[in-house]
């Protein structure tokens, strides 16, 4: 029965960091604790190995179809390299269920994200007729994706999420990304986030293999269908339904864990 849980969520992950460039990542925590039974930490560790894998063998896909811009995504891994290490090391210090309200929270903010990434970009048609930034805001816009990549690479190392929900907007709003170069730029960015920080969990904490498996493996096949679904379905329906359930995930995992903390 675990495993046949497993696959089905693989699934699920699958197809939403395929279609949305990340998002996905942020359920695997809250799926693994809640249905999975693992602890909060080592559910984050494994998070890390599901979202970082399902998330390299998308950027494969879109990559083929020319989606992906390597030295955006370069730049925005590097940066978060340092803050990624620094997430790990203070997820290891703090409760289970402070952890776990942390990540409600996180949902929150990620729901409000993709919501207003659904009223802001439209389908990707839509977003290749946005107009090229001007030359000598460029530098700034660069600065502000460095910046963001610190922020992921924390959220990566702290929660072990991709941090996809921020890097699509802001690399469609900074620096006016088409949806699609957006989305495979944002899941090269999610995989190699996802390797530092399990590089840095190395020999600490444990991984549940007999659920990673299986997860991981249903999450990876389900992503080159999400990378079909990107092609074919409006930015704003997906984003909205995801947006929607987030809101929903958030409000058990937060109710838990505040009853853990009284």
């Amino acid at each position: 029965m675990t495993v046949l849980v497993a696959v089905l969520l693989g699934l699920l992950l699958g197809l939403v960091i395929g279609a949305l460039g990340g998002g996905g990542s942020i359920l695997t925590v809250p799926a693994l604790v809640f249905l999975l039974g693992l602890s909060a930490q080592d559910a984050t560790s494994g998070s890390l190995v599901i979202v970082g894998v399902t998330a390299a063998v998308a950027t494969v896909g879109h990559a083929r179809s020319g989606q992906t811009r390597w030295g955006a995504g370069a730049l925005i891994a590097l940066a978060g390299v340092p803050a990624s290490v620094l997430g790990t090391r203070l997820s290891q210090r703090v409760g289970e269920d402070v952890l776990l309200l942390a990540f409600a929270t996180l949902m929150l903010v990620a729901a409000g994200g993709m919501l207003i990434r659904r009223r802001g970009t439209g389908t990707p048609a839509e977003a290749a007729r946005q107009p090229a930034p001007l030359a000598a805001a460029r530098a700034a816009r660069w600065r502000a994706l460095t910046a963001a990549g610190l922020v992921i690479g924390f959220l990566t190392g702290f929660l072990g999420v991709g941090g996809g929900f921020v890097i699509v907007p802001a690399l469609v709003l900074a620096l006016h990304y088409p949806m699609g170069p957006a989305v495979g730029t944002s899941l090269l960015v999610v995989a190699l986030n996802a390797a530092v920080a399990l590089a840095a969990r190395a020999g600490t904490g444990s991984l549940d293999w007999a659920v990673i498996v299986p997860l991981t493996v249903a999450a990876g096949a389900a992503s080159l269908g999400g990378t079909l679904l990107a092609h074919r379905l409006p930015a704003r329906r997906l984003t909205q339904g995801f947006g929607v359930l987030l809101v929903l995930v958030a409000g058990y995992v937060g109710v838990q864990a505040a009853l853990g903390l009284t």
